[in-house]
């Protein structure tokens, strides 16, 4: 048992990893041990595109083989890159495009379980969108903003909309690359169509497409995903609820949700807290039904509803081997297939509800806008029927509070009140010192790495540090896991300036700002800064930085990319996929710096991780000539009338 401690820094994933052993149940960290990585592959330097391969290049060796086609490594591990941004960037733009079919529903009426819920956010992104509002009704402008955002999938020129969101000089630098995205489905296929067996086969050219296809994920799909959710679910505001396995309830009907598109989970919502519902759930035997979520469908529930969450995506497998779980139902992205497999041993189903998405040892309840509440009812009524065939329960005793729910909007309004919103008071603090910088901290779990572990060490330090540290997707479940989501650790951990801040704003110094596609909250919020002045005029200037310490999914290699494109500065842990290439990794790591103004950064330890976030936003800092710490001046009258206006 000794080994399972160096597998996780949660205790109840501990607990449960313990029974997993002695009860002979198969978990992902069991089978990251079975599959030793293969070194071609983790290089990049392993290419499949055709069937006269594999063809495998020795990073050591590059200059004494090819593929048999001809194609040099630094074309192979541009390729395979570039098809990584294409998988994440279709992942989080095929969620977008389904929220944005469901407004247009919503808005012609065609289903009536769904509305809009958040007007104004619906008349901004329409001002965005150049969309008349006038006294037009709500619905009109709700389906001209559906329309125009399922428009920009199949765009084929021109500029998608809503990158004119970014700072102008930011806009220049993409022209100027000839990056700048037009359709998202149009960027996501030419990735695909050049990087095919005998296309593009110079690499900076590759990634030049990669670039683009990143942002018209960033600026689109996650965007357009993000936006309009917001308009048909509320934008969140913060509030406070509990995490990990304790919160499933041993006398309660627990039903967990997972996955990432919430025009499923808002709807297992509602009809879990009907009445009728309620009295079924009583009527089994159950005092009431408990909804909990994983991954980033949990994030969307918590935001808007104050759900507790179960846990992140490396717990999904454990939270069934508790024993206490009725049903997981999912829908698409991070499912392991080896949920089934543990289900299958139990008296819990596994609902799977896309017609995207099913798997073995799964029943199929497939999801449709149209009618959502009466499946949700009908899923919510199977979870019940398994109540009363329970065996053994066994739940760890483990729950954390923590603060969620930020984003551009509330930030705005809490540095300036209703009236007077603005990131001034933010921007002021930057610059006088008080907070050193913003470091966002996203991304996945991966067993190849202690789970949590350099997720809470790095954002732990950075607060230590003195920076303000936001967070989404399940790197945000492992902070909060640790207690690190709560106002009164700005006081436990932090330096005077960043606690002060916090105490006078009302925040923890780690902002939960959602699932893994409202990394486009942060764009905003970067371009806010750069907007409000004093920063530079870019966000490239500004002391600012990324990292996903844990990442696993191609999607994380996507989000990095469009902020990378977008001048962030980005640091990736766990393994790095291009460094089978020196001339891929220098012009990712290095030349981007002139390219972008900024580059990605690969540092495993999550010490130097620190170290090296800290350098990028001090060498901001130094740039912006605020990097020493301003002495506080008293004017007496003669200094004032020296003062020009």
């Amino acid at each position: 048992m000794a080994e399972l401690d160096e597998k996780t820094a949660c205790e109840a994933t501990l607990e449960m990893l313990r029974k997993a052993r002695e009860e002979g149940q198969e978990t992902a960290f069991d089978r990251v041990e079975q599959q030793k990585g293969c070194a071609f592959g983790e290089a990049g330097s392993c290419c499949r595109i055709c069937n006269m391969g594999p063809c495998r290049i020795n990073p050591k060796k590059p200059d004494e083989s090819r593929g048999v086609c001809g194609a040099n490594i630094d074309t192979i591990v541009a390729r395979n890159f570039a098809r990584m941004v294409a998988g994440g960037a279709s992942a989080h733009s095929d969620h977008g495009r389904a929220v944005a079919e469901t407004l247009i529903m919503a808005a012609k009426g065609e289903t009536t379980d769904y509305e809009i819920k958040d007007r104004v956010k619906l008349l901004e992104v329409a001002a965005d969108l150049d969309i008349e509002i006038g006294e037009r009704e709500i619905n009109d402008i709700a389906l001209e903003v559906g329309e125009r955002c399922l428009a920009m999938f199949g765009q084929q020129e021109g500029e998608l909309a809503f990158a004119q969101r970014a700072p102008e000089k930011r806009k220049e630098i993409w022209r100027q690359l000839g990056i700048f995205p037009r359709g998202i489905d149009r960027e996501v296929v030419e990735v695909m169509h050049r990087t095919s067996i005998g296309v593009d086969q110079d690499y900076e050219n590759i990634l030049k497409g990669a670039a683009r296809c990143s942002l018209a994920d960033g600026w689109g799909g996650s965007m357009i995903g993000t936006e309009l959710q917001d308009i048909l679910f509320e934008t969140p505001v913060p509030v406070e609820a509990k995490i990990n396995l304790g919160v499933l309830k041993e006398d309660e009907v627990n039903i967990i949700v997972h996955g990432h598109e919430p025009l499923l989970s808002e709807m297992i919502v509602l009809a879990a807290s009907l009445p009728e519902m309620q009295e079924k759930a009583e009527k089994a035997g159950a005092k009431g039904i408990n909804l909990a979520g994983i991954c980033c469908t949990a994030n969307e529930i918590l935001t808007r509803h104050g759900i507790p969450v179960a846990g992140n995506v490396l717990q999904q497998e454990l939270a069934l081997l508790t024993g206490a779980v009725e049903a997981m139902v999912v829908d698409v992205q991070c499912v392991y297939q080896g949920i089934g497999q543990i289900a299958s041993c139990l008296h819990t189903d596994i609902i799977t509800t896309s017609p995207k998405a099913k798997m073995p040892y799964a029943r199929h309840i497939e999801f449709h806008e149209n009618h959502a509440l009466d499946i949700a009812k009908e899923i919510v009524s199977a979870a019940i029927e398994n109540y009363p065939k329970r065996g053994k329960v066994t739940i760890p005793d483990n729950t954390e509070a923590l603060i969620a729910g930020f984003n551009h909007e509330y930030i705005n309004y809490m540095l300036g009140g209703k009236y007077r919103a603005s990131y001034r008071p933010l921007n002021d603090a930057i610059i006088d010192g008080r907070i050193r910088g913003v470091v966002g901290v996203v991304g996945c779990n991966n067993p190849r790495v202690k789970h949590d572990d350099v997720h809470v060490r790095v954002v732990r330090e950075l607060i230590a540090n003195g920076c303000l540290v936001v967070m989404t997707g399940c790197a945000a479940q492992s902070v909060a896991k640790a207690g690190l989501m709560l106002p009164e650790v700005a006081r436990e951990i932090c330096p005077q300036g960043l606690w002060e801040v916090c105490e006078a704003v009302g925040i923890p110094p780690v902002l939960h700002c959602g699932s893994c596609v409202d990394n486009s909250r942060i764009l905003i919020a970067l371009t806010a800064m750069v907007h409000e002045g004093g920063l530079g005029d870019d966000i490239s200037d500004l002391p600012a930085a990324g990292c996903a310490p844990e990442w696993m999914s191609e999607k994380a290699i996507a989000i990095g990319q469009y902020f990378v494109t977008s001048g962030a500065a980005t640091v990736f842990g766990v393994s790095w996929p291009t460094l089978g290439s020196k001339n891929v990794t220098e012009l990712l790591f290095e030349r981007y710096n002139d390219i972008l103004k900024n580059s990605w950064h690969f540092e495993p330890d999550p010490e130097k991780m620190v170290g090296k976030l800290l350098t990028l936003i001090d060498s901001k800092r130094e740039a912006l000539g605020i990097s020493a710490k301003r002495e506080r001046v008293l004017y007496d009258m003669a200094m004032r009338r020296e003062l020009e206006i």
